[in-house]
């Protein structure tokens, strides 16, 4: 990697690459911060279904919102069921109410096996790169499958990374004014879905450039990584493994979440970068 970005930023090189076109991209869940075991999202969806429990009583007899209440995260959602769940707990409410809610959450929960703040299950060779390409004019951004608004509450503070480069699924929105205020209202129903094939085109529809180096740890990712490699001149894309059991988790093709197996074996032979957690990080998370 750093011999990648002394080549791209020297000027004179016959790979150097103008700042304009310095832009790096990076998955979030499993590549910035861990993944399990269930998408930090996700828990917190679950987390909201408690909150507003008292509002929903059908939810006591109902599933997966009663093993919910029940503290049991439940072990498979149908598309549906995950649908439906994020609809009931991210929307019917202004984009500063669903802020605060995610803002609280952010601040006050923590990670059911480890304990720690969720901001502290962040990986550290991750926020090292960052600063990195950063220090070196590469405009990073985010690129995930989870909700742009979820993610622009808590991501500058903890990545650095602005909210104008954070690129994820999105809420159809609408304008309103109520009781003589005017906001932006969540709508119960999705507008793009930043996943799989759907990343090149969040990333075309929102930078209107192809990247030169990006980082993800799934299949989920593949499109975008086999994107930046076919471009131009140099280009650099990794996978993040998770083969760490001790100081994280051990997963990859079996895995219900972050599932592993086509992309990896497409880095084999587009030699990509394959990052083994456990061989190549002398530290996962922060001190």
């Amino acid at each position: 990697m750093t011999e990648f970005v002394k080549v791209t930023t020297t000027i004179g090189s016959d790979n150097f690459i103008p700042v304009a076109d310095r832009i790096a991209v990076f998955d979030n869940d499993g590549t910035l911060w861990s993944e399990q075991p269930a998408y930090f999202q996700l828990l917190f969806a679950l987390d909201q279904v408690k909150q507003q429990a008292s509002k929903n009583p059908t939810w006591q007899t109902k599933q997966p919102y009663s093993d919910i209440l029940k503290n049991n995260i439940p072990s498979s959602l149908s598309e549906e069921q995950l649908l439906e769940l994020v609809k009931q707990t991210h929307t019917g409410i202004s984009s500063r109410e669903f802020r605060e809610r995610v803002n609280q959450w952010i601040n006050d929960s923590v990670h059911p096996t480890t304990l720690k703040p969720y901001t502290e299950m962040v990986f550290q060779p991750m926020l090292e790169l960052l600063s990195y390409l950063q220090q070196h004019q590469y405009k990073t951004f985010i690129v995930s499958g989870g909700s742009v608004e979820f993610m622009r509450v808590w991501a500058f503070e903890v990545y650095g990374i602005p909210s104008e480069q954070i690129i994820g699924s999105r809420f159809a929105s609408e304008y309103r004014v109520i009781d003589g205020k005017p906001q932006v209202f969540h709508l119960d129903r999705i507008d793009f879905v930043n996943d799989k094939e759907g990343k090149p085109v969040g990333i075309y529809q929102a930078i209107g450039k192809r990247p030169v180096i990006a980082f993800g740890n799934s299949d989920g990712d593949r499109a975008m990584l086999e994107w930046t490699a076919a471009g131009e001149g140099p280009r650099f894309s990794a996978l993040i493994h998770h083969t760490d059991a001790l100081r994280e988790w051990a997963y990859d093709k079996h895995s219900h979440v972050g599932r592993l197996d086509e992309a990896l074996n497409q880095a084999k032979y587009e030699g990509w970068l394959v990052v083994d957690m456990k061989k190549d990080w002398k530290q996962v998370y922060p001190n």
